[in-house]
């Protein structure tokens, strides 16, 4: 477990010397800076687990201090540090965000059970978020975009008809693999999912591994061999890279589509089968038809009910919210302090193609989180096809200002019909509270909507 760091922002020095003889022998790490300026950096730098922070510093005042790390939305809880004749500063700090106040001078006691208590309450604070963001994916997909809602809506649909096949295509990245989940899902619930890669394995193993295999029939086949099909009765068997399939094996799933029926390797007998047949591929199927190198039986078979998953160029505005949703995932997963992305590095990474779709940016997000846990993400640490790439548009031109008002004004419209309750506006706009918090602070949202309560 990571040691507790504290940052004490705090212009007496002999206080500071002593909370941290104090702190360290407790186990923490102490970070100081002695006036506003000083400690805004650290805060920003260091990414402390909670802040104590003097009302009266040299150069600018505790409420100031307060007020700027709130803008920077950095999620570190900050204890009020007043004197007695400061109480009601102090508790007026804590209505503009702080957690707690603490009035000089205190014990040690009540100092370790502040940071214990906050910093326990923040990291459920950010398992809830984590836990809410989850449960607003649709189907395990991310996005709000109108293609997402477009695709999320086929598999509900689709998954709820009678088909016994659906064909995914898409191109390399954009989660094939999710679609196929998402309408086991809809379909089977509880039921077996399971799923064959054909480009993983070589024709003869194949067959085996898909249709089963007698005793004895072929060298090595000491046992009866039970096949995905069979294992997948009643349930979903998925074929990833479907165009990778060799012909005499396209002849065989023909076989079980048409018919409902399988014979395994070595053995004379058909048997029955009912599965919901899901194949993806990111090859033009059409074209590998006329190329000779699919059956054009087999391609119109599966080809009645397609879906196509759209490449991350398409799905303006996704981008936003993939990062948020891989920057807390990789949070959780590796049990680092999140990344913090700047205007400048999200307008980067708007910009960016993507030709690897979301799996280059679930990719990027997990290196990120692992080098640099906590830290301002800068543009040297972006890969060099995305530090290189152009730049994207000024993000003082109209076009960004009509955007980010019409952004604005949907927030503040959920805001204003939920009576500015975020937690309610967040769901509504299929988003964590979290990540509202971010776009509002973003969007220089510093209230809730006019109007509202």
């Amino acid at each position: 477990m990571s040691k507790i760091k504290v940052l004490v922002i705090d212009d007496e020095i002999n206080l500071v010397h002593s909370i941290k003889f104090s702190l360290k022998a407790e186990g923490m790490e102490v970070v100081a800076g002695y006036n506003g300026e000083e400690g805004i950096f650290l805060a920003k730098k260091e990414n402390p687990d909670i802040i104590f922070l003097d009302l009266k510093l040299p150069d600018i005042t505790g409420m100031e201090v307060l007020e700027r790390l709130q803008k920077e939305n950095l999620g570190i809880p900050v204890i009020m540090i007043s004197a007695h004749g400061d109480t009601r500063a102090a508790v007026q700090a804590v209505k503009l965000g702080a957690v707690d106040y603490l009035t000089k001078p205190f014990e040690l006691d009540e100092l370790v059970l502040l940071i214990n208590r906050n910093v326990e309450r923040s990291k459920l604070e950010r398992e809830v978020v984590f836990r809410r963001q989850k449960e607003t994916v649709t189907n395990g997909i991310v996005g709000q975009s109108q293609p997402i809602k477009d695709l999320c809506m086929q598999i509900e649909q689709i998954g709820k008809s009678g088909t016994q096949k659906v064909l995914i295509t898409g191109p390399s990245g954009t989660g094939k693999a999710l679609v196929a989940r998402g309408l086991h899902s809809v379909r089977n619930g509880g039921a077996s999912f399971v799923e064959v890669n054909c480009a993983a394995l070589p024709e003869h193993l194949m067959e085996a591994e898909l249709f089963g295999a007698e005793k004895g029939a072929y060298t090595g086949a000491v046992e009866k061999r039970i096949g995905l099909v069979e294992l997948a009765e009643g349930g979903t068997l998925f074929l990833d890279e479907i165009g990778e399939m060799s012909p005499a094996l396209q002849a065989k799933l023909l076989t079980l589509l048409e018919s409902g029926t399988f014979r395994s390797v070595g053995s004379a007998r058909e048997r029955q089968a009912s599965v919901f047949v899901i194949a993806a591929t990111n090859r033009d199927l059409l074209q590998e038809v006329e190329n000779g190198n699919f059956r054009r039986d087999l391609f119109y078979r599966l080809n009645v009910l397609p879906i196509l998953v759209p490449a991350l160029k398409d799905r303006a505005g996704d981008v936003d919210l993939l990062l948020d949703y891989f920057i807390d995932f990789y949070c959780e997963q590796e049990g680092q302090k999140p990344v913090h992305l700047s205007k400048e590095i999200r307008n980067r990474l708007n910009a960016y193609d993507w030709p690897g779709n979301v799996r280059e940016l679930k990719n990027l997000m997990e290196r990120l989180t692992i080098l640099y846990p906590g830290q301002d993400i800068q543009l040297n640490y972006l890969p060099h096809e995305i530090s290189q790439s152009e730049a994207p548009f000024d993000t003082g031109s109209e076009l960004v200002d009509s955007v980010e008002a019409y952004e604005r004004d949907v927030i503040e419209k959920v805001l204003l019909e939920h009576n500015g309750r975020k937690g309610l506006a967040a769901e509504a706009l299929g988003i964590s509270r979290h990540a509202l918090k971010r776009r509002m602070q973003r969007l220089k949202m510093t209230s809730g909507p006019k109007g509202a309560s």
